[in-house]
């Protein structure tokens, strides 16, 4: 009953604000729907203890089954909750932020007249989420897919009557769907595969489904795809890259990604609860929850390990100019997406999902600072007319630092001391370095310039918002003011796991304890012992994340607060790559350019040219056009004379009398 519970509570304060909204009033949506979260938050920790802390067999898995679904010949698939520890970290994510984003919503959105409508999506939000992570199937897990689809587009685009979050939220839904036919296309590959799209019987036939090598069976083609001949281990290799498209459009990777900075044009909580629990963490859950799958096809591993790097680099690059205070923490978001993709890739899966886990504090800590922030400032998000913050909101900088802190790793290397993304984020940059990966060496470099990178563009945030003087008007610096106690809360519960989820759950998601604590629910073999030897890198690759902290910090510092001048002749010096960062590697020019302005030339094209040029002219409208034209002639033929009507029938009397006479003759 406590599983049906974590997840239906969600959905019942959807159907309550959104159906019944207008009637209870505002407050009393916000109440219900957060009250119903805090109890899904609450029972979501129990979970997690009995399960991830129980000292259960491997392998253990509780199914809590719902309803019959889907029969149809051998398909037969139930609606059932699959919980395993897997399930359990990810429910204590989901339910923890997005409990906290409903109450910090209270204040935040205290003015907008239609908060029944955003409570009833974040709860919506939040039920679609816990769908897709307790899915016991990919069709379920499927139907989760679709449902934080379908809330993400509903609160990007919250304010409707605002053009650009209503381009917004059609170019996130649109983007998506790209990899969401992907993801479609590979749960169809497993179909055809294993027989099933139940996780019981793919990750049971997945153990001894590939052949010995050199035996006949190996070189047998099952499958044709495209044309190309596959045999079984091209197949599963086609199936991995056509999931992790999927996951590529979720977790906004490299080329898939365009639809995650605009996704800022939503109100603050949205971006918290998108960028640190729901949506963008799907795709990671995706690929770990496959890892059994992933793991017989060391080519797919390899093209994920290149995307996340790849992805991590990129995203922190654009990050390093950015103006607008939630554009820099969404690429930040994106490029520690890239971080969970390279361990996953690497086979390094409990240090995949320990950062998403700590991620998802740090990353809701400082967006929902962010937005304290923007709220204290009347409205402004472009840091360069800001500055000088600090005395005025001392609070909201304090837990802005803790956020900075986490996300940027600072710790004492060789010790069991620091914030949490000093554990998680550097355990991922020694394990890509100690695995055995093809392309180990590009990932470790990529990652460790972004970790520099990360650094700088984090602290060019702290310091362009809270330091130096104030850059706003006097109007707005009169009005700055602390936020109320509703939004303060929930900051300091994220700040306390930005700061203890580290060193308290080291030793679970990858440690000494990782057999005990994960009992089967990640793929484990030879491959994986890399987590129990990422400790014996060199010294130099252990501090590389540190230094790189250190290199960012003081180039941040030098640049922001000895000198800042020194970023305004850097910029006019390197106009060129300013510019190329500035406009995010020209990504949206480029596909407007392929895909935008040609999709509309086509349809213009189809509209005018063959829709109306010849469908409407010689179809419909021509008929039309015809039988009025003949009318018209039909219609001067009824003069109303009778000497007309006379001489009509002559002249057919004659001619009848003529054809008879002719008619005869012949």
């Amino acid at each position: 009953m406590i599983y049906k519970a974590i997840v239906f509570l969600p959905l019942i304060g959807f159907l309550i604000a959104g159906l019944l909204g207008r009637q209870i009033g505002a407050k009393a949506s916000e109440y219900v729907t957060s009250g119903l979260m805090i109890i899904a938050a609450v029972l979501s920790w129990i979970v997690f203890f009995d399960v991830a802390l129980s000292h259960g067999e491997a392998g253990e898995v509780i199914r809590v089954s719902v309803l019959r679904w889907i029969q149809s010949g051998t398909i037969d698939v139930e609606w059932a909750f699959r919980i395993d520890t897997l399930t359990a970290v990810m429910l204590v994510v989901v339910n923890s932020v997005s409990t906290l984003v409903h109450i910090y919503s209270i204040g935040y959105m205290h003015h907008d007249p239609d908060r029944p409508r955003f409570f009833a999506y974040l709860s919506l939000f939040t039920f679609a989420m816990l769908m897709l992570v307790t899915s016991d199937n990919l069709a379920q897990m499927f139907f989760g897919w679709e449902g934080v689809g379908l809330a993400s587009y509903l609160l990007i685009g919250f304010w409707y009557t605002k053009p650009s979050a209503s381009a917004a939220a059609m170019k996130a839904f649109i983007v998506n769907r790209v990899g969401d036919f992907g993801f479609l296309l590979g749960i169809a590959g497993v179909l055809v595969l294993f027989g099933s799209v139940n996780f019981e019987t793919i990750f049971a036939t997945a153990t001894s489904y590939l052949p010995a090598e050199g035996s006949p069976e190996a070189g047998k083609v099952i499958a044709t795809f495209f044309g190309m001949s596959l045999t079984k281990s091209g197949a599963i290799t086609v199936v991995c890259l056509l999931l992790f498209m999927g996951a590529m459009g979720k977790s906004a990777q490299f080329l898939l990604h365009t639809w995650l900075p605009d996704a800022m044009e939503g109100p603050t909580p949205v971006s918290a609860l998108i960028h640190a629990a729901t949506m963008v963490t799907a795709g990671v859950f995706l690929v770990a929850r496959m890892s059994p799958i992933f793991e017989l096809s060391p080519d797919a591993l390899t093209f994920v390990t290149i995307i996340g790097a790849i992805t991590a680099f990129f995203a922190a690059t654009v990050g390093l100019v950015q103006n607008d205070i939630k554009r820099v923490i969404a690429y930040s978001t994106c490029s520690q997406l890239g971080y969970m993709f390279v361990a996953l890739g690497v086979g390094a899966y409990g240090a995949a999902i320990f950062h998403l886990f700590t991620h998802a504090f740090f990353k809701a800590l400082l967006f929902l600072c962010a937005g304290s922030v923007i709220h204290a400032v009347d409205g402004e998000q472009d840091m360069r007319h800001m500055g000088g913050l600090r005395p005025h909101i001392k609070i909201t900088f304090a837990m802005m630092m803790i956020g900075t802190l986490a996300i940027t790793g600072v710790g004492i290397p060789f010790t069991p001391i620091g914030f949490a993304g000093f554990f998680s984020k550097d355990v991922i940059i020694e394990a890509t370095y100690a695995s055995h990966s093809p392309v180990s060496g590009f990932a470790f470099t990529m990652l460790v310039i972004a970790a520099a990178f990360t650094s700088f563009y984090s602290w060019r945030l702290i310091f362009l918002t809270f330091f130096g003087k104030p850059r706003a008007s006097h109007e707005v610096m009169h009005h700055v003011h602390e936020s109320p106690n509703v939004m303060l809360v929930p900051l300091y519960i994220l700040a306390i796991g930005a700061v203890v989820a580290g060193f308290v759950f080291e030793g679970m998601f990858y440690g000494e304890e990782y057999s005990e604590f994960w009992k089967g629910a990640l793929f484990t073999s030879e491959h994986n012992e890399l987590l129990h030897e990422f400790h014996h890198v060199p010294a130099l690759v252990a501090l590389s994340p540190f230094i790189a902290m250190v290199l960012g910090f003081v180039t941040a510092w030098y640049f922001y607060i000895k000198s800042p001048e020194t970023p305004k002749r850097l910029a006019a010096s390197q106009q060129g790559l300013y510019q190329f960062l500035l406009n995010k590697w020209y990504f949206d020019e480029l596909y407007d350019f392929l895909f935008v302005r040609s999709s509309k030339a086509l349809g213009r094209f189809m509209w005018q040219r063959i829709d109306i040029g010849t469908i409407d002219y010689y179809g419909p409208n021509g008929i039309a056009a015809r039988v009025i034209d003949i009318a018209d002639r039909v219609v001067r033929i009824q003069t109303g004379y009778l000497y007309h009507y006379a001489f009509a029938m002559l002249l057919g009397v004659a001619g009848l009398v003529t054809w008879m006479m002719f008619g005869s003759a012949l």
